[in-house]
């Protein structure tokens, strides 16, 4: 009896985050459309979002939040952007914002859906790559940091982490600090580039790139050891 009345409450629960994902793909395609065609011409990037306002900033976060759903399209871009337009400060704020309310759109997903939903941009060996947060009993301190360290694949452990036991709130709070850091250098670099400091730009992106290559290669490490166990 109570299986069947958790079936209709997951019905409901999955066309209501259809419903968000339908609402951010609207306000990406009518009106982030143009600023996502901009993110590669930064100057064109902030004239648009001045003559926005606040539109433009809500735009943008529904473009990237949706981006950070759909796991095949690269953030990078955005929070560069982000960093150019709208200054290191208010860019951070604004892609933790859309980080934030992706994750809970992902993480709410994956109760409802499960594997099946991941399988849309991830293969099963991908997923099966992180299986070991499952039964790890530190599940959150371990993805607190795998989400900490630059390099790691954060699109991948986000799906990840919704397969675990990690609660809905705990997994915004890890979320909202864990992905300062790698979002804070990207708007960083994007806040020099708009400045014309060219110098300091590519000083951030080139130590930013070191380190994440050292990340990548320590979470490599990392998982080898746990599929040895």
């Amino acid at each position: 009896m109570e299986q069947q009345g958790q079936k209709p409450r997951r019905i409901v629960g999955i066309f209501i985050l259809l419903g968000v994902l339908l609402f951010m793909g609207a306000v990406s395609y009518f009106v982030g459309r143009p600023l996502i065609r901009f993110l590669d011409r930064p100057g064109q990037f902030r004239t648009w979002v001045d003559s926005h306002g606040i539109w433009g900033r809500l735009a943008f976060v529904g473009a990237n939040a949706l981006q950070v759903v759909v796991a095949l399209i690269p953030g990078e871009p955005f929070e560069v952007g982000a960093g150019y337009a709208f200054g290191f400060l208010e860019g951070t704020l604004l892609c933790m914002i859309a980080i934030v309310l992706g994750s809970a759109v992902i993480y709410l997903l994956m109760k409802l859906v499960g594997v099946r939903f991941a399988l849309l941009f991830f293969t099963q060996e991908q997923l099966d790559s992180v299986r070991f947060l499952q039964d790890d009993e530190k599940v959150s301190i371990v993805t607190f940091l795998l989400l900490f360290i630059p390099g790691t694949p954060k699109d991948l452990l986000s799906y990840g982490a919704g397969l675990t036991k990690i609660s809905f709130w705990r997994w915004l709070l890890i979320v909202s600090i864990a992905r300062i850091p790698s979002v804070a250098t990207s708007t960083l670099g994007g806040a020099h580039l708009g400045e014309q400091n060219y110098w300091a730009s590519a000083l951030i992106f080139g130590a930013t790139a070191l380190i994440s290559l050292a990340g990548l290669l320590l979470y490599r490490r990392y998982t080898k050891n746990k599929k040895s166990f």
